[in-house]
């Protein structure tokens, strides 16, 4: 064993498929948007992936142990800002989301509470000293997930609101959660859908034509089901090989919307077909393997729940957006983790690596 960690422990391998992936991304970035007004674009993503890249070896080298120590405060410190959000927050797009900082960089507070909401439900975890979690531990799980959840809801967030969710559902199974317990979640779920439908008239008009009109887009191709058309049109059009880098006519021309962002995997599909693809996606499953060995590996259960809460936001997040640029489920704003242009979300995602960095740096630490 020995007495601190050292920079040869760090996962070399998980890096190079986060600089591959990130690669990838800033070219898809510059081809989406150098024959537009927003040409330039790749740089500024080059930048927050070397910003994002400074802070992920930073919280490396924070001990996991002294985070989760502070937990209560970081919860507490999360669902503040969530607050102040609410109060005083950036509006844009009729969602209210964001801090300014000034210089025109604005943040956005929900992906910071993704990162807290690891941290706290990973010390809690731990300190369940049964095989089995109680009924009452499930009731405390749901509280400190749903105020979070709750808070981003009204902004309104729902795809970030989502992604809090897994971190919670996958502890909650590796800490041992009882069938007829999750069956009874999973029911309550179930019948709480036409609940949750009647709900809609609530939502954002926006929402609303999301949710209804996903499943059947062509029947209004230039409101709500646009966006989910022209992404599966340039899924389609780029074949098995596609059309090359820089010559895809449905990104080029701008009907792909977002394609820098939300839809940057239907842009990379039309330009490098059904391989480019797969190639991104089995590098994604390398992504998630690599973190799923970290956790397997971690010397502690503390580090175990870390890793696992940071590859249950990163899987839950590429499922999403691949289904969501197929037509597979409606269009929530989230993200291809690495890929997609974004200050917040791409330095949340580098930020939760360096978690799991710091969890693998202190394996054979005393």
């Amino acid at each position: 064993m020995k007495n601190r960690p050292s920079i040869h422990d760090f996962d070399w391998v998980l890096l190079a498929i986060v600089g591959v992936i990130s690669g990838l991304g800033v070219l898809e970035v510059y081809s989406s948007t150098h024959a537009s007004g927003m040409a330039g674009m790749h740089w500024k993503q080059v930048m927050w992936v070397g910003i994002g890249l400074v802070g992920m070896f930073l919280i490396s080298r924070i001990d996991y142990h002294m985070l989760m120590d502070q937990a209560p405060f970081l919860y507490l410190f999360g669902v503040a800002t969530l607050l102040v959000v609410l109060a005083i927050g950036h509006s844009r797009f009729g969602a209210r989301r964001w801090v300014e900082l000034g210089g025109g960089v604005n943040l956005q507070v929900s992906e910071l509470m993704k990162l807290i909401i690891i941290i706290v439900l990973a010390r809690y975890f731990t300190e369940v000293r049964t095989d089995r979690l109680a009924l009452q531990d499930l009731a405390k799980i749901v509280i400190l997930t749903g105020i979070p959840v709750g808070l981003i809801l009204v902004q309104p967030d729902l795809g970030t609101a989502m992604l809090l969710v897994p971190v919670a559902a996958v502890g909650a199974f590796l800490a041992g959660i009882e069938w007829k317990h999750a069956a009874a979640g999973l029911l309550l779920a179930a019948l709480l859908i036409p609940v949750g439908w009647d709900m809609r008239h609530h939502l954002k008009p926006y929402q609303q034509q999301r949710i209804t009109t996903f499943l059947h887009p062509e029947e209004n191709p230039r409101g709500a089901g646009y966006q989910i058309l022209q992404s599966e049109i340039a899924v389609g059009s780029g074949g098995f090989w596609g059309k090359g880098f820089g010559k895809g006519s449905q990104n080029q021309l701008g009907f792909v919307p977002v394609r820098y962002s939300d839809f940057i995997l239907a842009a990379l599909a039309e330009e490098q077909g059904f391989i480019g693809i797969c190639v991104v996606l089995l590098l994604y499953l390398g992504l998630i393997l690599r973190l799923v060995d970290n956790a397997q590996k971690a010397k502690d259960r503390a580090g175990m729940y870390v890793v696992m809460g940071v590859t249950s936001i990163l899987g839950f997040h590429v499922l999403v957006n691949a289904s969501m640029v197929i037509g597979y489920m409606p269009v929530t704003g989230i993200p291809l983790p690495l890929m997609s242009y974004g200050g917040s979300a791409t330095a949340f995602v580098f930020m939760s690596l360096g978690l799991v960095m710091n969890v693998r740096m202190r394996r054979f630490v005393n």
